[in-house]
């Protein structure tokens, strides 16, 4: 891995180098890229081992490969994992350009077609007894799809499901508003 400074130039996924764009965002479990090879976009998604008062991590690298199968095995739309280096603790995966639910609430432009699209997905995940992290960063809308970005999901609890949990940020709620006034 090359630095310049502080910022770094260049990551390597099992001895393939791609070149960081900028930082995409970062999530409990780890940072994520957007990164370039060969004329082409993806997202390069480092672990991280910062403490989080709110959540348990087992092995982090296993859990993404883990919890990606799962969704996929479900049918959430999701990028796709295209590598991954357990060694240097990083993913590679397809990256969907778009805007984040999270950018769409401030911009007072979420449409109701998604609120479907994120009903479709919860029906496929319920039955499956699995929760999604259903906060707006992790949703992004290609082509009026919506995706779930984030590979993270756990066993299906009631008070975490997108009706009593998720919906309080997919608008500008007192819930919303206060997440943006912190951060």
């Amino acid at each position: 891995m090359e630095k310049l400074g502080r910022k770094m130039e260049v990551m390597d996924v099992n001895g393939i180098e791609y070149k960081i764009i900028k930082l995409l965002g970062k999530g409990k479990g780890g940072y994520s890229y957007l990164s370039e090879r060969d004329a082409s976009l993806f997202v390069l998604k480092q672990i991280h081992h910062e403490p989080c008062s709110y959540y348990q991590f087992g092995n982090k690298i296993e859990a993404e490969k883990r919890d990606y199968e799962r969704l996929k095995n479900v049918g959430i739309r999701i990028p796709k994992m295209l590598d991954v280096d357990t060694r240097n603790e990083r993913i590679l995966k397809e990256y969907i350009e778009g805007e984040t639910i999270y950018e769409l609430v401030k911009k007072d432009l979420v449409k109701p077609e998604y609120f479907a699209q994120i009903k479709e997905m919860c029906s496929l995940l319920y039955p499956a007894h699995i929760n999604i992290d259903y906060f707006p960063t992790n949703f992004v809308v290609q082509n009026s799809l919506l995706y779930y970005i984030d590979f993270e999901c756990n066993d299906y609890m009631e008070e975490w499901n997108f009706e009593n949990w998720g919906i309080k940020y997919w608008s500008k709620t007192p819930e919303f508003i206060k997440y943006e006034e912190e951060h």
